[in-house]
């Protein structure tokens, strides 16, 4: 049965190279996006850890999505927090969601307290800033746009001067003095958030309760970094889900749909095939069977260059757009070899019933 199988196959090179192309289209499909999709959300959140805070503080009703919220409180809200008992570091924060060209949240700190939550910036090129007009990136942004320390850019429709290029895995990818950020949004002596340094991690919650005990900021939202962290999964992001759901679901209709084409298609063409072993004996099972494991070894070698172009998709993309990043968990290799396979079998059922239900003898009648 083997080699009758693989005889079909090389019989017909051209169908049987489309549908392999198809069901590897289908598993890069579903590597590539959702590959992309984890790893924004991943890169999200190490991003937030590198900040090295333990507690984040944003004005009442605010996103856990930080950098939406722009800059609605009190910078002077940073004095009040200082005070708070196991509170070891305040640092003032704005943020920009900037949508023009790509979206992105751009960062205005105090350089000072920023570093001290969690350690400095580490310069590849350049230092800190010397002046209001200047602007750290980090080494995936100035990579990708091939720009260095000294370069003029254009950001928010002010240009500005590269003071450094820094180690990526600090927040965000571009900051700005602060001051500088909120002159630009009109918000002097605003904040989008503070980002609070504990003395120790575990007294995150005390901290916590802390500050909901001081009048005017009972309602503020606070969320300890392993709280934050706990939220940024798929699960918890508006519409992460779905769009995985639509994805995969798209995925299997096109190899549902291929392999059925080809499948029923074969049968046709084998129709006289299908009588002769019929006529020798073979039963309805094993004409299912035959049909099935022709299909299964189709979806097994599309499933093989679907992983082969994913990979090489990836260390492309990488190498063209590094702030893409695309994180490739060993379960969804597995999930995409289960959805790819029970999809092309699925599409080869009613071929191999339709087989299996011929008769012999107009089978070997048919011309």
């Amino acid at each position: 049965m083997n080699k009758m199988i693989v005889a079909n196959l090389v019989h017909r090179p051209v169908r049987t190279l489309i549908s392999i192309i198809a069901i590897a289209v289908e598993v890069t499909l579903i590597l590539i996006i959702v590959g992309l999709s984890l790893g924004m959300l991943n890169d999200a959140a190490n991003r937030q850890i590198g900040i090295g805070a333990d507690v984040m503080v944003q004005p009442p009703g605010s996103s856990f999505l930080s950098g939406i919220t722009g800059a609605p409180v009190s910078i002077k809200v940073a004095d009040v927090l200082r005070k708070i008992p196991h509170v070891q570091e305040v640092s003032p924060i704005v943020t920009w969601l900037n949508t023009s060209g790509a979206v992105e949240v751009i960062y205005g700190i105090d350089i000072k307290s920023f570093e001290a939550l969690g350690g400095p910036f580490q310069y590849i090129e350049g230092g800190p800033f010397t002046g209001p007009n200047q602007v750290l990136v980090d080494d995936y942004w100035a990579a990708q746009n091939n720009v260095h320390a000294g370069d003029t850019v254009n950001m928010l429709n002010h240009d500005v001067t590269i003071a450094g290029v820094v180690m990526h895995g600090k927040g965000a990818r571009k900051f700005l003095p602060i001051t500088t950020l909120q002159e630009w949004m009109g918000s002097q002596g605003k904040a989008s958030m503070f980002y609070l340094k504990a003395d120790n991690p575990d007294n995150a919650e005390a901290i916590m309760n802390s500050i909901k005990q001081v009048p005017g900021l009972e309602n503020y939202t606070m969320r300890s970094m392993k709280q934050y962290l706990s939220m940024m999964t798929g699960g918890n992001l508006p519409g992460f889900s779905i769009f995985i759901t639509v994805v995969i679901s798209v995925a299997v209709i096109i190899g549902f749909i291929v392999i059925f084409q080809a499948m029923y298609t074969a049968v046709m063409e084998r129709t006289r095939e299908i009588g002769i072993l019929k006529s020798l004996g073979a039963s309805k099972f094993y004409i299912v069977n035959l049909i099935l494991r022709e299909t299964a070894l189709l979806a097994i070698c599309g499933v093989i260059l679907g992983m082969i172009i994913s990979y090489a998709t990836k260390t492309g993309l990488h190498a063209k757009f590094p702030l893409l990043p695309i994180t490739m968990y060993p379960m969804w290799f597995g999930y995409a070899t289960l959805i790819a396979i029970g999809g092309a079998l699925l599409g080869a059922l009613y071929p191999a019933y339709k087989a299996a239900k011929k008769d012999p003898i107009d089978a070997l009648a048919y011309e």
